[in-house]
């Protein structure tokens, strides 16, 4: 006796076996994290949102692994590391101890400026450690989470030649740190930045608001010593087939970069309190100390610049974190968002820890 078959011409077995659908790249990932980080630490516990954000940890670290592949095999072979940057070569156990300590903070790669995934050398494990820059939007994110006496507001501005600024200091006469900052007589021609300044505001104690104003060499004191010119201006070098061949003036984006510093100062100045510090907080810090230690010193000049002003839309103050094209070759990408489509590179087999680790890159 045959099986009967229902109108589409299927058995009633096979009409009532449900489809296997497969996860994502990111899904996989996310599930790898989550696997790395009960095997080393214990059970995690995840919101929805942290679980999502892991995903984005895995699109952006991606993006940087093949950046930085790219950028190593454009080195001459003398100075090639001998080790690919891609999946098979990261410390996935420091990854994953990474990505849930900055996902439980709030850290989403996927917005401008929260943070950045940096691909480095380890040369005592010989495989490659993924360091967390933060960006402008991440600072302020971490301040206000974790900060001691956080400010009702923060103001940012640059001063230019044209326009007038006089602070407002306290003494005996006066109990209110405050300020005076007029626009120049045509606000479409301030002249030449000359400083800059931020401001803490307490709307319920305002005898606590601080002000700290810069000129424009204390600004540019800040500026890192291996700053790129499209960013900051200036002279940028030349290269042709891979060799320099002259230089050219760029304009940059200086008056951005300017207040971007001042903006990463007016909440780096906010304490931390020593009583809002938690384990993932302290996986942050470490993970930067170790960053530290191990980048080429002229190579994290640069990174650190780049945390500034990342690539994406330069015409606003929404500019992403670099991906650090860079020193190495003195070339730089393209001012344009980052692709936000999963990689399917070398990830079609991605699937469990092995998988994943087995290959797939600011």
């Amino acid at each position: 006796m045959t099986q009967k078959s229902n109108q589409s011409g299927k058995t009633g077995k096979e009409s009532t076996a449900l489809k296997k659908v497969e996860p994502t790249f990111s899904e996989r990932f996310s599930n790898m994290v989550i696997q790395e980080f009960t095997g080393n630490v214990g059970n995690v516990t995840l919101t929805a949102f942290q679980k999502r954000l892991i995903q984005n940890y895995f699109i952006s670290t991606d993006m940087a692994l093949k950046t930085a592949e790219e950028r190593r095999l454009k080195k001459s072979e003398q100075y090639r590391d001998l080790v690919p940057i891609t999946w098979a070569n990261v410390n996935m156990e420091s990854l994953a101890l990474n990505v849930v300590a900055c996902a439980k903070i709030g850290f989403d790669p996927a917005l401008p400026n929260h943070i950045n995934m940096v691909p480095y050398k380890n040369n005592k494990t010989n495989k490659y450690d993924v360091g967390f820059i933060e960006g402008y939007r991440g600072i302020e994110l971490k301040a206000k989470k974790y900060g001691y006496d956080m400010p009702d507001y923060v103001i940012v501005k640059l001063v230019y030649k044209n326009e007038k600024f006089t602070p407002v200091y306290k003494d005996k006469d006066n109990s209110i740190e405050s300020y005076l900052h007029k626009p120049a007589e045509d606000p479409f021609k301030p002249g030449d930045i000359v400083g800059g300044y931020y401001y803490h505001a307490f709307k319920e104690l305002p005898e606590k608001n601080k002000l700290m104003f810069y000129n424009l060499h204390e600004i540019e004191k800040r500026k890192p010593q291996y700053a790129s010119a499209e960013f900051w201006g200036g002279e940028k070098t030349i290269y042709k087939d891979g060799k320099k061949n002259g230089t050219e003036k760029v304009e940059g984006w200086f008056a951005e970069m300017c207040w971007k510093t001042l903006y990463r100062l007016a909440h780096n100045a906010v304490t931390i309190d020593s009583e809002k510090i938690d384990e993932n907080l302290m996986r942050v810090i470490e993970n930067e100390a170790l960053l530290e230690s191990n980048r080429d010193p002229l190579h994290l000049e640069h990174i650190r610049e780049n945390a500034i002003a990342e690539k994406g839309n330069v015409q606003n103050l929404d500019i992403q974190d670099t991906n650090f094209e860079e020193v190495n070759n003195g070339k730089s990408k393209e001012n344009k968002p980052p692709e936000t489509n999963e990689s399917e590179g070398n990830l079609a087999e991605l699937g469990t820890k092995k998988e994943l680790v087995g290959e797939p890159g600011y």
